[in-house]
Order: structure tokens, then sequence, then C-alpha cells
């Protein structure tokens, strides 16, 4: 019953529930995934993914079925919508022309206007960050810059690592959010 309360409010948007939907399936979904993917790293961003898209349809969640159930399947999806992209990026059709231009090419370092792009990105992208608030900023800091683990963050904000999950999950929302009403 406790579980189905937790749903109920997740569905009216208590963020409490959400944190103890994730921190109840966080495992069963990880360990699944990580059986599926043999791979931590990306049976970690899938179980991420699974979460954020779980919570953004919580209202299309039908009761008659597991809840469990219900995220394992995003969950497959999810790693199918993975394997399919890297599939994409793998073979990607190059016609011999293409082949012998790259194999001519004489300077793979970026040029002066490659570096200059790259700044200039950067800089708009650390403004948007500043318009996060500043929990959020932390989490970005930590993780995409300092390049911290979840469980580093967790030890260095002395919160627990759900409640950093939901954070990051949060915070790259909300930038993405203010990244695309800038275009």
């Amino acid at each position: 019953m406790e579980i189905k309360t937790q749903i109920e409010k997740a569905k009216v948007g208590d963020q409490v529930a959400f944190t103890a939907l994730l921190d109840y399936y966080w495992n069963e979904v990880y360990g699944f995934m990580l059986q599926r993917t043999q791979n931590e790293t990306d049976a970690e961003d899938i179980t991420i993914e699974t979460f954020a898209k779980a919570f953004d349809k919580i209202a299309t969640y039908n009761p008659e079925f597991q809840f469990n159930t219900w995220l394992i399947s995003i969950a497959k999806n999810a790693h199918i919508d993975m394997l399919r992209k890297k599939k994409s990026t793998l073979f990607i059709d190059i016609t011999d022309e293409e082949d012998s231009q790259a194999y001519n090419i004489a300077d793979s370092s970026p040029s002066a206007e490659d570096k200059l792009i790259t700044e200039q990105n950067l800089s708009r992208l650390l403004q948007c960050i500043k318009e996060l608030k500043p929990h959020y900023q932390e989490v970005i800091q930590l993780r995409y810059f300092q390049e911290l683990s979840y469980q580093e963050i967790s030890e260095e904000l002395e919160e627990p690592l759900s409640n950093v999950k939901i954070k990051l999950l949060r915070a790259k929302k909300l930038l993405a959010e203010i990244i695309k009403n800038k275009r």
C-alpha cells in the first residue's frame, strides 16, 4: 500500500515521493540494466534516464500493472535506444572521396577559429549555468567540471546518493530549458 501512496503523491508532483520511489526501485532497475549491459556506466546512465522518463510520464502509469514492471519496460526501451545510437555512430556511410580526404588531412589539432568557437560556447554555457539555483550549479560543477563520480559528490555534499542523482537530473533538465530558451 505504501508504494501506491507514493506513486499517487508523485503523480501530483510531490518531490519527496519521487525520491522515495527512486530509493526503493533504484537497485532493482540498476541491477537489471547491469546484467543486460555488463557495463556499470551504461547501467547507471540508463537507470537515471529511466527514472527521468518515468517521473516525466508518471501521470500515464497504469496502476493495473506493477510499478517495477513499468520501470523495467522503460529501462529496456532506453537500452534499445542507446544501442541504436551506438550502432548508428559505428556505421556511417563514407564515400571513397570522403575516405581519401580523411587520409589527406595534415593536422587534426583545432585551428584558432575552432578554439575561439569552443571558448565562446563554453562561455555561453557558463552563463546559462549561472542562471541555475546555487545547489544546482554546485552539482553541475562537481560532476562535469571536476568530473567527480556520483558517490564522490554524495560524500562531498554529505547528501544521500539518490538525492545527488535527482538533483543532477533536475539541474540538467533546467539547464537544457535555459539553453533552449536562449536560442
